[in-house]
């Protein structure tokens, strides 16, 4: 199993998962036109892709939903809260699942995660090819108990660093959204993070050997300090990689 992502952040997200002959597109928050030609990085076609899956409706999530779903004749999998609040028109294919069910599409079973976020029935997603399983864990205020304990066996994530508490306090986001993003249903801090990988390491679980760190704001947040709160509680056998919002982060292989 490998994945890459198209990109990551407040203005856009999608990650392409593949095994064997199955491909799944997790969310597209580019328009069609853009997705594509990111895709193209990749040396991958839309018409190559067996089915969109979508976290929450926010259009960082799902603007190229619709349109690639109408003009490729794809499948899209949502949960209802999504599905009654997404504006992504008319989907031909649409399939409404619940944080209870396995998702089953050709080679992977993906499993659905409830998450804490300001939107209907958010939710984010592990996948399993029958040898590894992957994690991704986004858009969530916190990482419940029973999150944590869902994500325990991947061997592999992307997880959210979304915001330096100091850089979003100081920076130019109006009070209101600034409450949201640091709110229990808002993003995942550097520290916050940082907190849940220690947890991991100290609680024994499956050995988290790839990281991928995303949705790393570009106003309340950077690099450095992303580096700086993550990089100290990483396991030594952990490699670490940065998703940036306007460049694709190639094929990685989950192990």
């Amino acid at each position: 199993m490998r994945f890459a992502l198209l990109g990551s952040g407040s203005r856009g997200n999608a990650t392409v998962v593949s095994a064997g002959d199955t491909t799944i597109l997790l969310d597209c928050g580019f328009s069609g036109r853009e997705a594509q030609r990111r895709m193209s990085q990749l040396d991958l076609c839309p018409s190559q892709i067996d089915a969109i899956l979508v976290t929450h409706e926010h259009g960082d999530h799902v603007s190229g939903v619709g349109v690639l779903s109408r003009r490729f004749n794809l499948p899209v999998w949502m949960t209802r809260g999504c599905a009654s609040r997404a504006k992504v028109g008319e989907i031909p294919r649409l399939h409404l699942f619940s944080t209870a069910e396995k998702i089953v599409i050709g080679q992977l079973s993906i499993y659905a995660v409830a998450t804490q976020h300001d939107s209907a029935e958010p939710c984010h997603f592990i996948i399993d090819d029958g040898q590894d399983c992957l994690g991704l864990l986004s858009d969530s205020g916190e990482v419940t108990a029973s999150m944590a304990n869902s994500y325990a066996r991947c061997s592999t994530m992307v997880l959210e660093a979304n915001y330096d508490p100091q850089m979003l306090s100081y920076g130019p986001y109006p009070a209101s959204l600034k409450a949201r993003v640091a709110g229990r249903y808002g993003h995942l801090s550097n520290e916050q993070t940082a907190q849940y990988l220690l947890q991991r390491n100290r609680a024994g679980v499956t050995a988290l050997k790839k990281l991928v760190l995303g949705h790393i704001s570009e106003k309340n947040n950077s690099l450095e300090k992303v580096r700086a709160a993550i990089e100290p509680v990483l396991a030594e056998i952990t490699d670490c990689y940065y998703a940036q919002q306007s460049e694709v982060l190639g094929w990685l292989n989950v192990r």
